[in-house]
């Protein structure tokens, strides 16, 4: 755990500040869960928040508290770029580096001159004026909620910021289940049930308002899905043009990966997404035991997140970027057949 100069943090909000809120591009449960319940809980210390997130996220965390309030910064540029000139500091939020909200945003906070706060869980995070990085935690929504306990403000926590930290925690931890959910965390989303937090009527909100297009879409993932047995791996892919066919929305590929990953013996799982408009191929990671996605992202394909959860990008077309990867693997086989699970 990094603690860097937090107490001098609640020193400067002891008095009302200019703040923006910050998550990552492509932002899901836990970047808007925890945005959003801070810029509740900032607005409650008397604070004047404003949550700037790179681009659109998911249809399904719509129904969030607040989040009608926030900016997009690809099309809502202006005043995006007006509320972070004016702003006298600037958190950083489920993201370990700059880089991670796209290059246009990442230039604007380069330039920008007062000090950022990071509060985050990946690993290898770059230096801020103050952090608050914890690896071992299951999602900066639990982070966010152990901030506002540092804070001394347990008690300003209501049903609207309680309803956020549940949403974050819920999906970054797959329903509870992931490793990461730790006693302490079961006992953060009893705190959090106490405190309002609807627990059916979130996972409802996030898991049952599937489209047609979004089920379709699956339904195609599935029928790309390969299992490659001897090396304990399966992937998935999805073209432009499977998108296009399917009705895409931001978000309906959330959660595919998994489907991989819960067949029998499989220890890596991997889902490539084309993206015509940024002209990459989208990745994202899943295992089981002790084989580590991130080091397997971060060394091949300019990614990175948590030991059993990360994401790339290849700048490969589809086949090239699947070879790679099932070159890769071979590499691998050792590491994936010692995975302690399986």
């Amino acid at each position: 755990m990094i603690l860097k100069q937090l107490n001098q943090l609640q020193s400067f909000l002891e008095t009302p500040k200019n703040i923006v809120i910050v998550g990552h591009r492509n932002p899901d449960g836990d970047a808007m869960g925890s945005t959003l319940a801070l810029n509740h809980y900032l607005k409650k210390k008397g604070h004047n928040p404003t949550v700037v997130i790179p681009n659109e996220y998911p249809n399904f965390l719509h129904w969030l508290p607040g989040s009608d309030n926030t900016y997009r910064f690809d099309w809502q540029n202006s005043q995006s770029q007006r509320a972070i000139k004016k702003s006298d500091i600037i958190f950083l939020l489920d993201f370990n580096a700059l880089h991670r909200v796209g290059h246009d945003m990442q230039n604007t906070l380069e330039a920008y001159e007062n000090d950022f706060v990071l509060i985050d869980h990946h690993q290898q995070p770059d230096e801020f004026t103050y952090m608050f990085s914890d690896t071992e935690m299951c999602s900066t929504c639990q982070m966010i909620y152990h901030f506002i306990e540092k804070m001394g403000d347990i008690d300003l926590i209501d049903s609207d910021i309680a309803t956020c930290l549940y949403t974050g925690i819920m999906t970054d931890t797959g329903s509870f289940r992931f490793r990461s959910t730790t006693s302490l965390t079961h006992r953060v989303i009893a705190n959090l049930i106490d405190k309002g937090a609807e627990n059916d009527r979130i996972h409802s909100n996030v898991y049952d308002a599937s489209s047609y297009g979004r089920l379709q879409l699956l339904g195609q993932a599935l029928s790309n899905l390969k299992v490659l047995s001897a090396y304990k791996t399966a992937y998935i892919t999805l073209t432009d043009q499977e998108k296009v066919a399917n009705n895409f929305t931001k978000g309906d590929t959330e959660g595919i990966v998994n489907y991989a990953l819960s067949i029998e013996g499989v220890v890596m799982a991997a889902i490539f997404i084309e993206d015509k408009e940024q002209q990459i191929i989208k990745i994202s990671f899943r295992s089981k035991g002790n084989f580590s996605v991130n080091k397997f992202a971060r060394e091949n394909f300019n990614g990175g997140g948590h030991d059993n959860a990360a994401g790339g990008k290849s700048d490969l077309n589809m086949v090239e970027t699947v070879k790679k990867f099932s070159d890769l693997i071979i590499i691998n086989k050792e590491e994936l057949s010692n995975s302690y699970e399986v």
